[in-house]
């Protein structure tokens, strides 16, 4: 299967998968700094693809359906520099090798929250978000208050990891030491600052308890540590995230755990957040001494409900093959347990993947379906990260 044209496109922004400052995604949760590019097409495009996926949803699978006419898809990712736009990229070509799909537009977005919507405008047909604001999408409450999404996942992709650094030295070693500390909380409306804001309330911390908020995206907030200016920062990316890695090179930090009763009051208020391990002696994860525990958001590949069963079948079994081929360029997805991917996700499977899905599980291709879990296990590689 030739995976040329993903390849390029992925290795291009391989570098920028690690998050850096303002162009990663996570950094863009909100969706209302950019906006979406080449709107006028996306709306030329997805009117056919809409009209054809009202007309044939409903079919049962991809070989019941060869007469159907391919649609073409537009892909929401995120902005320019980060994973998303990356995955976007690497990802077009593997669907455009399904005789169901004719063409996939890969546009750069505000990510998730506007994903989401332009999923509901029918701008997109297929889009990368993290579980948070899929939950909140679903639900119709905070971005989409009284105006809840009928959206469902095609595959459950990476976790975006909830990072916690300190400097060593300021007698920070729980989330509850942060107290009279000053701490970069990520920026204004970012993912990050959601993370750290949700992390502190699950200990019992405000932002008033702390000696100095500083708003801080990941390069500002790894200059500002290394001036002495703060005592510790939070980072919601991949593991490894290239930032903590340079600060790890030029100062003497530690990783601040979020476990015991801080995850689980996290983890029972906030359903979409899950247990994830920083693994000991992974040279390609910090080569830890120890392990970490901390808690980390899925990202999800996500699709209208509306969509053609045949399509989404397709789109799922293209995916899983091409996680299982030599094609993988992109570090985020090389590690998936194709397992999982239907696993333990925030919105429920489409049906027409759900068939693919457990198809694959009765035939035990990929071993073992309950064991799949890369958010608790860390091995979920992620040079990647964004929303």
């Amino acid at each position: 299967m030739d995976y040329r044209v993903g390849l390029v496109a992925a290795s291009l922004t391989l570098l920028a998968l690690s998050g850096c400052g303002g162009g990663d995604d996570s950094e863009q949760q909100s969706g209302t700094d950019q906006q979406n590019q080449g709107s006028s097409e996306q709306q030329s495009q997805s009117g056919s693809s809409a009209q054809s996926s009202s007309a044939q949803n409903g079919t049962d699978s991809a070989s019941s359906s060869e007469a159907a006419e391919p649609v073409r898809l537009v892909f929401g990712t995120g902005g320019t520099s980060g994973a998303y736009y990356a995955l976007g990229g690497a990802l077009k070509s593997v669907f455009e090798q399904s005789p169901l799909v004719s063409n996939v537009q890969v546009v750069s977005t505000g990510a998730s929250v506007q994903n989401i919507q332009n999923i509901q405008d029918g701008l997109n047909q297929l889009a990368i978000v993290m579980s948070d604001v899929a939950y909140d999408a679903l639900n119709g409450q905070n971005h989409f208050e009284g105006n809840a999404a009928d959206i469902t996942a095609i595959a459950g992709l990476y976790p975006n990891v909830v990072q916690v650094v300190a400097m060593d030295g300021s007698d920070i070693n729980s989330i509850s030491d942060l107290a009279g500390k000053r701490v970069g909380v990520g920026q204004v409306g970012s993912g990050v600052e959601a993370s750290a804001r949700i992390v502190m309330e699950s200990a019992g911390l405000e932002y008033s308890d702390l000696a100095r908020v500083s708003h801080t995206g990941y390069a500002d907030s790894v200059t500002e540590m290394s001036n002495g200016n703060l005592d510790a920062a939070f980072f919601t990316s991949g593991v490894p995230n290239s930032n903590i890695t340079g600060l790890m090179q030029s100062s003497n930090i530690h990783f601040v755990e979020i476990d015991g009763d801080t995850a689980e009051q996290l983890m029972a208020d906030y359903p979409y957040y899950q247990t994830y391990e920083i693994p000991a002696g992974a040279p390609e994860r910090y080569n830890l001494d120890e392990a970490v525990d901390t808690v980390s958001i899925r990202n999800l590949l996500i699709a209208p409900a509306s969509m053609r069963n045949d399509v989404a079948e397709q789109l799922a079994q293209r995916f899983e093959e091409y996680l299982g081929s030599e094609q993988v360029a992109v570090g985020a997805l090389r590690e998936i347990d194709p397992a999982s991917l239907d696993q333990n996700l925030i919105l429920p499977v489409h049906p027409g993947a759900a068939m693919f899905y457990e198809q694959m599980h009765s035939q035990g291709s990929t071993g073992d379906s309950g064991s799949g879990d890369t958010q608790s296990n860390g091995s979920s590689d992620t040079q990647g990260s964004g929303s």
